[in-house]
């Protein structure tokens, strides 16, 4: 395995979700499923035992997705969300755009906290990198399955 792990760069409410996500998942869900786990041992034979297979599978699922998050917890670089007085699109600002004719506002966030449907895109994605560094009035160009769509930042805040 790498030995180099990267630095995950998030804003501090999304360090904060995703610790609060790790701190329950260790201190409430792993012990419930662990306590499972123990109470469908319990009963006998392993080998036909569906509640021992779903509790031991489940404790596979939280065990990896708290390894996951201690990593984030633990190599995490908190960047302000506050505006930039640089002008240009960075990791935490909000960026407005105008694509075929629409308005759309993103915020630019570490890739932890990317959630598309609330507009909240990974500074890593094919938008958020075009995006990342302009300024007002700048267009960008990405590459789309319909084809290259064009992006003119209106506004960062």
């Amino acid at each position: 395995m790498n030995d180099q792990v990267k630095q995950v760069q998030v804003t501090q409410a999304g360090y904060d979700q995703i610790k609060a996500e790790y701190d329950e998942l260790v201190n409430v869900k792993r012990p419930a499923v662990v306590a499972r786990l123990e109470r469908a041992r319990g009963e006998g034979d392993l080998s036909e035992n569906s509640d021992y297979t779903s509790a031991k599978d489940d404790l596979d699922l939280v065990d990896g997705r708290i390894d996951d998050l201690k990593i984030v917890v633990d190599n995490a670089v908190i960047v302000s969300d506050e505006p930039k007085k640089t002008g240009k699109v960075s990791l935490g600002t909000v960026v407005v755009v105008q694509v075929n004719g629409k308005k759309h506002e993103y915020k630019i966030v570490g890739e932890w906290e990317a959630d598309p449907l609330n507009k909240k895109i990974s500074h890593e994605s094919p938008l958020g990198l075009a995006l990342l560094d302009k300024k007002v009035g700048e267009v960008v160009e990405v590459e789309a399955p319909a084809g290259k769509v064009s992006y003119t930042i209106l506004e960062i805040v």
